[in-house]
């Protein structure tokens, strides 16, 4: 008997089926009847307007900087357009078809220590702790260049990179890289690494000019020889770290590639040369999805421009390398930078980066110490080796979300590759100032957000801890101050006001207090108290509370214990109507110079100077309550 005999002959319910089919025995949702459960969660919460019962994922949605909106909900009519496989183009979903499955994507630490003694120990420390190459800063703020040898001293070149960050002095740097690798006797076609030339970075970062033909000229001397060793390291950094968005960031960086095409070409190297001789870096952040969809939408981007240029298709993919952004590291509770890192060193991971450098928790404080670096290479080592994170090529790819987010993020990025070419190419659009201006603009937008609470920091905008032991750090190299791009840390804004705080501790034994004037028992309060407080605590002003009060005369005897000049007022909206003006008339006449309402603004209360609540401008509040208090700026 025959397996086809076998199978007629088995009765129907008793056949495996040929696909299996999760779920069946559930009724298939639809979109619609998603729709009426989430209409009905936000109609309880009264959080859903009059006249959008029939759409309302559009109170659940957000918009990125670059305008891309965010839906709560992806489906398969969202399905975006085809990506292509692993290693083909445009590349979306990897350079390489195997990914990194076989070996990982590349550890890389940073070592930016003035002391060659002290930058040897530290790179010895990560490679022997599962670092792979190094990011070697050299020259005006690093290892001075005459002694790069000691600071590579016992470091197997041959078997870790080296990419080197020497600014102006590229050269010089890349002369004393190549003298230790030629007394280490190691093969010129085996030198590998970046020698990190970029002074398209150079002219954002300082706004001086400098000249592209001295770089290519130093790629085309050294392509022959050193086959495996990269000239030119394209920095978008510059462009992130000045408050851009993701496209913006993306845009300039394939403009600066394309500058850098154009500049190989001129000096003798063919568009594949010339290609082979670019890195990519680019900022990882804490917005996971953000980053997986940069990553993966720069990748669409160079095949693009490579594709035009006459490139084959092997020299089309981008080499890239993430680093951990330090625009969104804190100085305050830096502790939550162990997860900021985490979370963008996953989406750096997840979206495919050829190389990955987890920043140092404390790197906003200055130098890092041995336990902050361990605990860098450390992120990357369990979400490589426990967590296999590599394990699988583009694991986001076929997310509904996530496609959909790189090909608007690609789309925008190419709008503002295009405006950037349109201007005069990229180092046009820096000297004339019209790239900073739309980095700005974007900045702008950002702080807005950042000073609404809109975008939180937590440990600093939310959940702030006045009694936290500060860490100390050895202080940087001193950067010279310059008129290229800023460099902004999201957080600034409120540990400025942190820091008002701690000198007026120091000088006066005790920070700037603010009395919180709780209305009723601890039940009616505590809501608006906790939100109050949580916010006065952002900017260092510590908050001091009535309690439990049956009437204005306790609201009083309280504030004038506290020995404050500025209240705020904290009760439930039932309270209010009767309670709020008589108790800010009595606290302005016992001394109160600034009376605020934890609450939504209204203009019933004569007596009260402003509102704190969800959306204000906390910064400003901030500010304000510290000026009066007589706090020293």
């Amino acid at each position: 008997m025959t397996s086809s005999d076998v199978a007629e002959a088995t009765p129907p319910s008793d056949r495996e089926p040929d696909e299996l089919a999760l779920a069946a025995e559930f009724d298939r949702p639809d979109k619609a009847q998603w729709r009426e459960l989430v209409a009905g969660v936000l109609r309880k919460s009264g959080a859903l307007p009059e006249g959008l019962h029939d759409a309302p994922e559009s109170v659940l949605s957000s918009r990125t900087y670059d305008g891309i909106e965010i839906q709560p909900l992806y489906t398969a009519e969202d399905a975006a357009a085809p990506t292509g496989m692993p290693g083909l183009p445009p590349f979306v979903r990897g350079a390489r078809p195997e990914g990194h499955v076989g070996t990982g994507w590349e550890v890389r630490a940073l070592v930016a220590d003035p002391d060659p003694v002290a930058a040897n120990r530290a790179a010895l420390a990560d490679l022997h702790g599962g670092v792979q190459s190094l990011w070697l800063r050299a020259g005006a703020g690093g290892v001075p260049i005459d002694r790069l040898a000691d600071a590579l001293n016992e470091v197997y070149v041959d078997l870790a990179p080296v990419v080197l960050d020497a600014g102006a002095e590229y050269a010089a740097a890349a002369d004393a890289l190549l003298e230790v690798f030629a007394e280490r006797k190691v093969p010129a076609s085996e030198v590998g690494g970046n020698i990190g030339a970029d002074p398209i970075g150079l002219r954002a970062r300082t706004g001086q000019a400098h000249d592209l033909a001295p770089a290519a000229e130093l790629a085309a001397r050294t392509a022959g020889k050193h086959p495996k060793l990269r000239t030119i390291a394209v920095d978008g950094l510059p462009f992130h770290e000045a408050g851009g968005s993701d496209a913006q960031e993306l845009g300039a960086s394939v403009a600066a590639g394309v500058a850098y095409l154009r500049a190989l070409t001129a000096a003798g190297l063919d568009v594949d040369q010339a290609a082979s001789q670019l890195e990519f870096r680019l900022a990882a952040t804490a917005d996971q999805f953000l980053t997986i969809a940069k990553l993966r939408a720069a990748r669409r981007l160079w095949a693009r421009v490579t594709e035009v240029s006459g490139a084959g298709v092997a020299s089309r993919g981008m080499r890239q390398h993430a680093v951990t952004s330090t625009a969104m590291l804190t100085r305050r509770d830096p502790w939550v930078n162990l997860l900021r890192g985490c979370v963008a060193c996953f989406a750096a991971g997840v979206g495919g980066a050829d190389a990955v450098t987890v920043l140092p928790f404390d790197a906003a404080l200055g130098q890092s110490d041995s336990f902050a670096r361990r605990i860098a290479r450390n992120t990357q080592a369990i979400l490589l080796e426990e967590s296999k994170l590599a394990g699988v090529i583009d694991p986001a790819g076929g997310s509904w979300y996530v496609e959909n987010l790189t090909e608007e993020l690609a789309r925008a990025a190419w709008r503002e590759f295009t405006e950037i070419e349109r201007q005069g190419g990229i180092e046009s659009t820096l000297d004339s100032g019209f790239l900073a201006d739309r980095l700005a603009a974007t900045m702008a937008t950002r702080q807005r957000r950042l000073a609404t609470r809109e975008d939180a920091i937590t440990g600093v905008s939310e959940f702030p801890n006045l009694a936290e032991r500060p860490l100390e750090r050895k202080p940087s190299p001193a950067v010279s101050e310059t008129d290229g791009l800023p460099r902004i840390r999201y957080a600034q804004g409120y540990e400025e006001l942190r820091d008002r705080s701690d000198a007026h501790l120091a000088a006066a034994g005790a920070r700037p207090r603010v009395f919180l004037a709780t209305l009723g028992p601890v039940a009616a309060h505590t809501a608006r108290a906790s939100f109050a407080s949580n916010l006065f605590q952002a900017g260092g002003v510590e908050p001091v509370q009535a309690g439990a009060t049956t009437g204005v005369e306790d609201v009083v005897a309280a504030f004038r214990e506290s020995g404050s000049t500025v209240a705020c007022v904290c009760g439930s909206d039932k309270a209010y109507p009767e309670q709020a003006q008589p108790v800010a008339a009595a606290l302005r006449e016992a001394g109160a110079e600034t009376v605020l309402l934890a609450g939504k603004p209204t203009e019933e209360y004569p007596d009260l100077n402003g509102f704190v609540f969800a959306g204000c401008d906390a910064l400003a509040v901030l500010t304000s309550t510290l000026n009066t208090l007589g706090v020293q700026a």
